[in-house]
């Protein structure tokens, strides 16, 4: 790129997991008709005064802990003060001076190995009501207002599109697994914005932010089109303010929203109307106690236990798997369950749109067939010709099989049919002899066939090569 150098900082901004507002007793639920949980706090009416919701403070707590911040134990609220139409009371209740969290950082891995980006601070505050805009008309939902926020902002650390996407994978991957916010961007529950310099020397060049990003992969293409965007004016040696852009998905391209001729004055003050809030070491240390195993713990258990990479990944990115499959450790083996859940399971639910829960799978069911699969009871195919009433009725395991007529083959009826294979097959039996491997593969096929699938692998292939080596 001519020698310019990319710097990157992001803010995100992530809604809280809480049952209510954060300063109002207004359901906190995405996707209900709009305007239909709010109340008087939320419209901004005068003479109404602010609740803090205690669960907000708590996850908040969980984020910074996460992040690796230093925790500011005394701590208040401010007000921002700007008019705009999402904000009926004409300020925002924020953390300006004392955000919960500050200097922490999050680990990521590059081509260079573990990079730091630094997080400045992360502060809770409240959401605004949601703007709808048409050609004639905009209009204003305030499900949205009130919803508690961690806004999370880091230093200019990064230095490509590629770093950033890492950097926003591992935050959502951190606060979702923290049980902090589900961490949904299609659902605006996690929302970010990307400033995005480029320059030759190590002085940053004006900055340009991005907002309006509505996934991950495309923060990575609004950063790769203002990188191009922006070296195109400097050769031609233009410059320009420092101004705000939208990222536009159906063009792929960032759109000049306005320029910023001054900064903001929001006039910040401590909120009036909420006292200080302390956080004693007991309680910070509780919260750190008990935070939920984490994405990084998970994957070390899951590859010890012999579980591929690319299957505990795919186990990651998807909690509900994860955390079924965490009822099992030390129970079961965690790498034919892993199979199970990414394989036949995750087909079966996708085939008929069901979540687990839904389904007649429980634990016990779930346990018993994997230590069936295990020690070779069944097979592979066997499980298939199950599944379905496996989901949807019932029944035990070993009903289930009753009920197909399965039952595992004795050895001596077994060692017979091996015997008739080998009989029939001497050509075969005699390649083996000869050095040829893949004829065993050929034999194995034959017996499985005789056997109609229902007999042990593991003890097949012991018995057969007990015999073919005689």
């Amino acid at each position: 790129m001519n020698n310019y150098k990319t710097t990157v900082g992001i803010e995100v901004h992530a809604e809280l997991k809480t049952k209510t507002k954060m300063f109002s007793n207004s359901a906190n639920h995405y996707g209900k008709m709009a305007n239909t949980c709010t109340n008087v706090i939320d419209l901004g009416y005068p003479g109404t005064l602010p609740t803090v919701n205690e669960e907000a403070i708590h996850l908040g707590l969980r984020a910074a802990l996460v992040l690796n911040c230093k925790i500011n134990k005394h701590m208040h609220f401010d007000r921002k003060n700007y008019f705009y139409p999402d904000n009926p009371k004409n300020y925002q209740i924020t953390q300006n001076r004392t955000p919960i969290g500050v200097d922490g950082y999050v680990l990521i891995d590059t081509e260079n190995g573990k990079k730091k980006i630094r997080i400045h601070d992360i502060h809770i505050e409240e959401d605004t009501c949601k703007s709808i805009h048409s050609d004639k008309s905009s209009l204003l939902d305030f499900n949205r207002a009130g919803v508690p926020l961690v806004e999370i902002v880091t230093e200019a650390d990064m230095n490509s599109a590629e770093e950033a996407v890492k950097y926003l994978e591992k935050l959502r991957e951190l606060l979702l697994y923290a049980d902090v916010s589900d961490c949904k961007i299609e659902e605006g529950s996690m929302r970010c914005d990307c400033n995005v310099s480029v320059s030759k020397t190590d002085k940053l060049n004006t900055k340009v932010e991005v907002k309006n990003i509505g996934s991950i992969s495309n923060v990575g293409v609004a950063i790769k089109y203002e990188e191009e965007r922006q070296i195109a004016l400097y050769e031609k040696n233009e410059t320009f303010k420092e101004q705000t852009r939208r990222f536009d998905d159906k063009t792929m391209s960032t759109i000049l929203m306005r320029v910023k001729e001054t900064g903001n004055d929001y006039r910040y003050f401590p909120e009036p109307d909420i006292p200080f809030i302390d956080l004693t070491d007991e309680y910070i240390e509780e919260t750190r106690k008990n935070l939920p195993m984490s994405a990084e713990e998970r994957r070390n258990i899951y590859l010890d236990a012999g579980i591929s990479k690319v299957n505990v990944e795919k186990i990651i990115q998807n909690r509900t798997v994860s955390d079924y499959l965490n009822k099992f450790i030390g129970k079961i083996n965690l790498v034919i369950a892993s199979n199970l859940l990414l394989g036949d399971v995750a087909a079966y639910l996708n085939k008929y749109e069901m979540k687990l829960e839904d389904t007649k799978l429980t634990d016990e069911k779930f346990e018993t067939v994997v230590k069936y699969l295990d020690s070779g009871k069944i097979n592979s195919k066997i499980f298939k010709d199950i599944i379905e009433d496996i989901m949807e009725n019932e029944e035990s395991i070993d009903e289930i099989l009753e009920n197909h007529n399965i039952k595992e083959m004795g050895e001596d009826e077994l060692i017979e049919i091996i015997n008739n294979v080998l009989e029939n097959n001497t050509k075969s039996v005699e390649d083996y002899k000869n050095g040829n491997e893949r004829a065993i593969k050929f034999l194995m096929g034959q017996i499985m066939k005789e056997t109609k699938g229902n007999a042990n692998p593991v003890l097949v292939t012991t018995k057969l090569e007990e015999m073919l080596n005689k």
